[in-house]
């Protein structure tokens, strides 16, 4: 049974303001299966798992005012099956039929009035079939849509449909990870309480910051750090908003490829991934025409704070990092140790911590201080960008073989393209979604990532084997 009426955490309060019709806050995932899907099984799998979660059971009420917080409230009218489609897709069945079907589902926003998720079972997919999930960003982040996936799926293609609800710590005090990080965060959220106070004052005079009190200090210079970032460079992935968008994935490769290339340049499996799209950008606009010289765009990445102790919880428990992309260095080996570089400093700053703290604070706040601020930030990216480390082993859905995961995530504020990267069973794969009036052929991203990844391998490990070699 779901639980009784709640508010929403302010930060989940936050994502679900975000929600603009040129912009859906909507996590979007597929499994590509072998053969055809059994209904049936499939209901009672949904039924027995997924609604163990007690929010894909509630649908939230918003009046946005000061003085109601949004809710989850049981949905009294709920019916499992209002929310599960069936669909074929029209021949050929292929990629671009499959792709022009989820850029549809992207651009159609969710039913208020219900429980914010959907799932359509789909036929005729290269071969075999698929099952498509959306869940609106306030139900929970990428981390949550890896607790769901691993929830539904099994191991073996038999296993029973009943399954034991895993243990989910619902105490929401900051872990043993977190603790050295408490007074960072609590002094952002001060801070920026400090900062309304004054007004918007802080987001039309970022400078005031640096004459912050000293507890602040270091939450105020990592939040300074990125007000004071100029605006965004004007590239083709920038510009006016529209409500279609399109998808694109690339063709997955290899996980021990990508772990070879960091062992030997020294870098982590992100630096690579990240080095290798930035690549397939650079590539893109040169195949649009665009000078990139000296160029650097900006990607907004998340960063998941959990502790272990709530690693089955729902919910958006992360905070975001702003990253320079190297997309004028020609160079694959100096563009990835730019990357690498660059992510090792973030890693050693607050920044994360101070925006989750701020995120905890805007959605306490009116519609129009969240909206100032969400476009004063998305001013300064062109992209958000996430990583997530899906299973490794081979998995089945409804008793069925999942040949592969991808996934998209929105895209917050004005920023038209959000790039997700997710491993599973020994590959990794890119997703790319896109304003389709900015860039209607993401295809050519994906493809340029594959081309990119390849020739980071050929001229790191494949080189130094041959050094090797020649000693």
């Amino acid at each position: 049974m779901a639980q009784a009426s709640h508010p929403l955490s302010a930060v989940d309060s936050a994502w679900l303001h975000m929600d603009d019709p040129t912009n859906l806050m909507m996590v979007t995932g597929v499994a590509l299966l072998d053969g055809t899907i059994d209904v049936e099984r499939c209901y009672k799998t949904f039924e027995s798992r997924l609604l163990s979660f007690d929010r894909f059971r509630m649908r939230v009420t918003d009046h946005r005012d000061a003085l109601n917080a949004p809710r989850w409230e049981p949905d009294p009218y709920f019916s499992l099956r209002s929310h599960i489609h069936r669909v074929a897709l029209p021949s050929p069945g292929d990629m671009t039929t499959l792709q022009e079907f989820l850029g549809d589902l992207a651009s159609t926003p969710l039913d208020r009035t219900k429980p914010l998720w959907q799932v359509h079972l789909v036929e005729n997919v290269l071969g075999g079939s698929a099952i498509v999930m959306r869940f609106h960003h306030c139900i929970g982040d990428g981390t949550a849509m890896n607790t769901v996936m691993h929830r539904l799926m099994d191991t073996t293609p038999d296993a029973p449909i009943e399954r034991p609800t895993p243990h989910s710590n619902h105490d929401h005090t900051l872990g043993p990870l977190l603790e050295p990080l408490v007074s960072t965060i609590e002094g952002t959220i001060k801070l920026a309480d400090d900062l309304v106070h004054e007004g918007m004052e802080f987001l039309r005079h970022p400078e005031h910051l640096l004459n912050l009190p000293a507890q602040a200090a270091s939450g105020a210079l990592a939040l300074s750090r990125v007000l004071l970032l100029p605006p965004e460079a004007k590239t083709p992935f920038k510009g006016q908003l529209g409500v279609q968008k399109c998808v694109a994935w690339s063709a997955p490769v290899p996980l021990d490829q990508v772990k070879q290339i960091g062992k030997v340049a020294g870098a982590k499996v992100n630096d690579v991934l990240l080095a290798a799209v930035a690549g397939a950008l650079r590539a893109y606009l040169i195949g649009r025409d665009f000078k990139v010289d000296g160029l650097e765009i900006r990607a907004v990445i998340p960063v998941d704070l959990r502790p272990p102790s709530r690693a089955h919880d729902l919910g958006n428990e992360f905070g975001l990092v702003f990253l320079s992309l190297p997309l004028g260095t020609p160079s694959p080996v100096v563009r990835l140790a730019e990357v690498k570089q660059r992510m090792e400093a973030l890693k050693r700053s607050p920044e994360a911590h101070v925006f989750y703290g701020l995120l905890n604070f805007f959605g306490r706040t009116p519609a129009q201080v969240e909206e100032q601020a969400v476009n004063l930030f998305g001013s300064k990216a062109t992209a958000v960008m996430t990583n997530v480390r899906g299973p490794t082993e081979q998995l089945y859905l409804a008793g069925n073989r999942i040949r592969n995961i991808m996934f998209w995530v929105p895209q917050s504020g004005r920023l038209g393209m959000g790039i997700s990267i997710m491993s599973y069973c020994g590959q990794v794969t890119l997703g790319v979604i896109t304003d389709a009036g900015l860039v209607p052929d993401p295809q050519k991203i994906t493809t340029a990532f594959e081309r990119e990844f390849h020739v980071l391998y050929d001229v790191i490990v494949a080189k130094e084997h041959g050094n090797e070699s020649a000693s």
